[in-house]
């Protein structure tokens, strides 16, 4: 056991100033680099993938997913947890809700599953009592950046972690250094990083920080945090007419800010039940794709105007999305519905070409390589799908967990990691091509 690091800092109002948050790690962790062999491997960064828009590079997936082309190579018990595998190419991390009590981030040999390092602290919350019954784990998905780990816990608490052996960089606690209440639905965005910076919804504003430091450079969108504030949704980088902008979704906007200074270069209001504005825009040309629960799908056009960036409804439709960010491809977008059909829209007029009779489970996370889908069910099956605006054209599917798999699903090269709730599992294709 490696020596155990203490750091004292407060919490929000109505609970003790002087809670101790505890960094602890143990074993060796891997302080060597990766061999030739393994550091060219490719890897699953963050949130949604390297590009963040679900797109999966690398070997050709096969022509069906069954237990001839899918071989599980490892299985390890862990709670529960919806945060997505970062894979780098060696190490696997994954997070878990331990006992009520304690968050834990896991790192794991990515070919033999053997645990290397762990650390944990006190991060244990309980949703409202109407958003309980899915479970109250931590939500975030880390974010790989070199040899540092971005992770953020429940309780507005943001670590940087050294990724080889897990040792604490450092750590903000929001409702302390901001001054902010503990958002009710906990930490959800997970955290964005390019460059020197680190993007991420906190302290109930949109934040930009130094990624060495974990200092605020800016901040922008402040929505006050607590029950009505306290974003879900994860911030996306793009260029829209011309202009290269972090785009974000608060409780209420959809929004483009400039990356350098944080102000605000267009912003649409966003109507939604209980403000779950919670799917990642979604890019194509100068047009972003959103949906909402209790709200619209919609495309928003982004223009420039007398030097002045402008955003307009170019439609909407009443179809409501929920959890489940879509993917786009070929001028189409395929979403995971609130109703638990799936359906596709072509993005240029707002038709909807198809949605299923079929209600699946309650979350979907999808992967796409050029014109297939994997979109792993929160029933923990994993379907193959031609995306087609013909029709829903479901090639196969596999059952690959008994329990709940809410996390999102991750591909590296010709290896896929399934987070069920009650562990993690690493699978290889058997018959993945080279292209």
């Amino acid at each position: 056991m490696l020596p155990v690091l203490l750091v004292a800092l407060g919490c929000a109002a109505g609970t003790p100033s002087d809670l101790l948050i505890t960094i602890e790690t143990s074993g060796p962790g891997r302080e060597e680099k990766p061999s030739a062999e393994k550091k060219d491997r490719l890897t699953w960064p963050q949130w949604r993938g390297p590009s963040r828009d679900a797109r999966s590079a690398g070997p050709t997936w096969p022509a069906a997913v069954d237990a001839k082309s899918l071989k599980r190579l490892w299985k390890v018990k862990l709670g529960p947890s919806y945060s997505g595998p970062i894979v780098s190419p060696d190490i696997v991390y994954t997070t878990e809700s331990e006992n009520n009590e304690n968050e834990v981030v896991r790192a794991y040999d990515r070919d033999t599953g053997k645990e290397l390092w762990k650390a944990k602290w006190p991060g244990a919350m309980k949703v409202p009592f109407f958003a309980r019954s899915n479970g109250s784990w931590i939500r975030s998905t880390p974010a790989l950046d070199g040899d540092k780990l971005y992770v953020a816990g429940m309780r507005d608490v943001l670590a940087c972690l050294d990724a080889r052996t897990g040792k604490k960089k450092w750590l903000i606690d929001f409702p302390k250094k901001a001054g902010s209440p503990v958002p009710t639905f906990g930490f959800v965005c997970s955290p964005l990083v390019t460059g020197d910076a680190l993007y991420v919804q906190a302290a109930g504003c949109f934040l930009k920080l130094n990624k060495e430091t974990g200092e605020i450079i800016w901040k922008a969108l402040d929505d006050g945090g607590g029950m009505w504030g306290s974003a879900f949704s994860s911030p996306a980088i793009a260029t829209l007419a011309g202009k290269e902008q972090v785009v974000v979704q608060t409780r209420t906007t959809l929004a483009g800010i400039d990356m350098t200074k944080g102000s605000v270069l267009w912003s649409e209001k966003v109507e939604a039940f209980r403000g779950m504005n919670i799917l990642t825009p979604s890019f194509q040309g100068d047009s972003v794709f959103t949906s909402t629960y209790g709200g619209k799908t919609m495309i928003l056009d982004i223009t420039k105007k007398d030097a002045k960036l402008q955003a307009k409804r170019s439609w909407d439709h009443p179809t409501q999305g929920y959890m489940s960010s879509p993917v786009l491809i070929g001028g189409h977008a395929y979403v995971h519905l609130k109703n638990q059909r799936v359906t596709c829209f072509e993005l240029e007029t707002g038709e909807k070409k198809w949605t299923t009779t079929e209600r699946f489970g309650k979350y979907w996370s999808m992967i796409f390589q050029e014109d297939r889908i994997l979109a792993l069910d929160q029933k923990g099956i994993l379907y193959l799908i031609r995306a087609t605006p013909e029709k829903f054209d479901l090639l196969s599917s596999f059952k690959v967990s008994e329990s709940d798999t809410w996390a999102h699903l991750a591909i590296a090269g010709d290896q896929l990691f399934i987070r069920a709730r009650d562990g993690l599992s690493a699978w290889k294709w058997s018959e993945a091509k080279t292209p």
